[in-house]
């Protein structure tokens, strides 16, 4: 599978829809293998509980789960932001969803971790037919704070139908709507929504959706990076493939 290319890439970070690397919690993963890097901990602290960056790390997908589909680290060279904190937003309830389409994790989490999925579509439209990119962005959570992050998402979609700009950096990334989209039911709560913008010119549609499972946010985000880059107009939807096998390990992650 290509790597995606560094025009395509660099196109990305200017729309805002490039990835941010893993981050959160102190014991990060090994790139290659997914798991926690070797602490100097005791064989006592395998009794323990897993810290949430452990957690989402175990939990996050690999390629054994997605039927071929490409899945790495994406690279933060070309991110729009590396938190939230770098991000403004013109109307701060929309804060979310640039969130959402910028790797980003929602709200105050604990620890979240982000991969990049690539591969032909498994969700071809007619602007879209090649190969397009899923982001997985998995957040952990304090108890309940999930939950108050999630109706905060639920509400930027319902509130913000007319659009928003989200700078960051010197980068300016305006979305000319925002719309609620039909998802299959996941986890305890779950909400998809689509997005439109304008770049150079062409018009691009960009699919998201966030579930909440317990205490941990998925946030998918799928994005048509080489038809940005070229100056095509795009549709890229979720691969279904990458969502349903993230959907599928948070569940047996919180046992429902």
């Amino acid at each position: 599978m290509k790597r995606p290319t560094s025009t395509a890439l660099a196109a990305l970070s200017l729309l805002s829809v490039t990835a941010l690397t893993a981050c959160g919690g102190s014991s990060d993963p090994d790139p290659a293998t997914d798991e926690p890097k070797a602490g100097s901990s005791t064989s006592a602290s395998t009794d323990k509980a897993p810290t949430p960056a452990e957690h989402l790390a175990a939990t996050i997908v690999t390629k054994a789960d997605t039927d071929g589909f490409e899945v790495e680290e994406p690279d933060d060279e070309y991110a729009f932001a590396k938190s939230t904190d770098e991000v403004t937003v013109d109307k701060p309830v929309c804060a979310p969803l640039a969130y959402a389409m910028n790797q980003l994790p929602l709200g105050t989490p604990e620890a979240d971790l982000t991969r990049l999925t690539s591969g032909p579509t498994d969700a071809p439209t007619q602007l879209t037919k090649g190969v397009t990119f899923t982001y997985v962005t998995l957040a952990s959570y304090a108890p309940g704070k999930a939950q108050s992050t999630f109706a905060d998402a639920r509400k930027a979609v319902d509130t913000c139908g007319d659009g928003f700009t989200a700078k960051a950096n010197g980068n300016e990334s305006p979305y000319d709507s925002v719309t609620a989209e039909e998802v299959t039911p996941a986890g305890d709560e779950s909400l998809g929504f689509t997005s439109t913008m304008t770049f150079r010119g062409v018009p691009h549609v960009l699919h998201g959706e966030v579930v909440r499972s317990g205490d941990v946010l998925a946030v998918y985000f799928s994005v048509d990076g080489m038809a940005i880059a070229n100056g095509r107009p795009s549709d890229a939807k979720l691969s279904p493939t990458v969502v349903k096998a993230q959907n599928g390990k948070l569940a047996a992650g919180s046992g429902s």
